[in-house]
């Protein structure tokens, strides 16, 4: 099976606010909106949107298993574990089991994210 397909739109369109669904967890300071998946590998596409004056310290720093890779759309998010704001156009590809987080935003942050959860190493 490959990952779900769509024809060009634009999510960041206010006409698609709809479609953004709170993070668990983290409802009133980030929501996500998930662009494509792959059912048989779980492997997704999806934005990440950090409303202003978002700060997950509460919910320390977090690892995964698998690789993913970031791309920061608008905004600017600080990262606690690399002393780091991220701005718009950051981009990392991060390895199984780095540590990153927890995270901040003064004015708020939309992060592209290509996570990869059958690569589990």
């Amino acid at each position: 099976m490959s990952k779900s397909i769509a024809t060009y739109w634009n999510p960041l369109d206010l006409d698609h606010s709809h479609k953004w669904k709170p993070i668990l967890g983290l409802e009133g300071m980030a929501e996500e909106l998930t662009l494509s998946l792959e059912q048989d590998t779980g492997e997704y596409t999806r934005l990440t949107r950090f409303h202003p004056n978002a700060d997950t310290t509460a919910f320390g720093s977090k690892s995964h298993p698998y690789p993913e890779e970031i791309f920061i759309v608008s905004g600017r998010l600080y990262d606690r574990a690399f002393d780091l704001w991220l701005e718009t156009g950051h981009y990392a590809s991060r390895p199984p089991h780095e540590i990153h987080g927890p995270f901040k935003t003064d004015i708020g942050c939309v992060v592209l994210e290509i996570s990869f959860p059958n690569r589990v190493e």
